[in-house]
């Protein structure tokens, strides 16, 4: 049987026997994958250094007859280390994760792995705003996933104005001219430009970026309810 070597990252562990551990991991080239870690909870273990959370793994595995993998070596290639030294990017991290995990199936493209290690990055960047980095996550989301909004034309069949205030129909994903509305020409630039990008980094160098993510976070939340629920 011939062993396989790839990128990996950590998605899910769960201790499993005496001293081994299960753990699902997203792999670029790979999918989707679930190994066994035999032996990992013990001191001395040389694996347990190389599957850790937010970080990037090399891993050597088996595939076997089933669905579990044998993982037989790891090496952690790039630790994320800062995630974790502020309480609200850990928990925004492992929301990341999560929602990955739940959305992704076995043969997942390579475009997610590259989405997570994007968000690792940003989460690390600790001059990068949280709000920044969960709207930038989000419209991705719904991009890989073909959710994404009408950047280009309004619900009527014509292009979006610079000098038009919107308001946005849920239904059909499409903006609406209304004079009332809380969307103009900067939030829509701002939402191309979050689709476009796989670094965050670009968009916390964007003039008032606070103040502008804010109403279009809510709408790239709402819509991400709306498409995986």
């Amino acid at each position: 049987m011939r062993a396989i070597v790839t990128t990996a990252i950590v998605l899910y562990r769960t201790d499993f026997k005496e001293a081994d551990r299960i753990v699902t991991m997203l792999t670029r080239g790979q999918g989707k994958i679930r190994v066994i870690a035999k032996g990992v909870r013990r001191p001395l273990s040389k694996l347990a250094g190389g599957i850790e959370l937010f970080s990037i793994c090399q891993i050597t595995f088996l595939p076997g007859r089933g669905e579990i993998k044998t993982l037989i070596s790891s090496r952690l290639q790039k630790h994320y280390g800062n995630i974790v030294k502020d309480i609200q990017r850990t928990m925004l991290g492992y929301d990341f994760i999560k929602r990955i995990n739940k959305i992704t199936e076995d043969a997942v493209e390579d475009d997610y792995f590259d989405l997570l290690e994007g968000a690792f990055g940003g989460l690390d960047n600790l001059n990068i705003n949280s709000d920044v980095l969960e709207f930038w996550f989000d419209f991705q989301l719904l991009r890989l996933g073909g959710h994404s909004p009408n950047l280009s034309v309004d619900l009527g069949g014509n292009q979006l104005k610079a000098d038009q205030k919107y308001s946005f129909d849920y239904d059909n994903m499409l903006f609406v001219p209304n004079t009332e509305g809380q969307f103009n020409v900067s939030h829509i630039k701002l939402m191309r430009l979050a689709f476009r990008t796989k670094n965050p980094a670009i968009l916390a160098k964007i003039s008032g970026i606070k103040k502008l993510v804010l109403p279009v976070a809510v709408l790239a939340k709402n819509s991400i309810n709306l498409s995986y629920g």
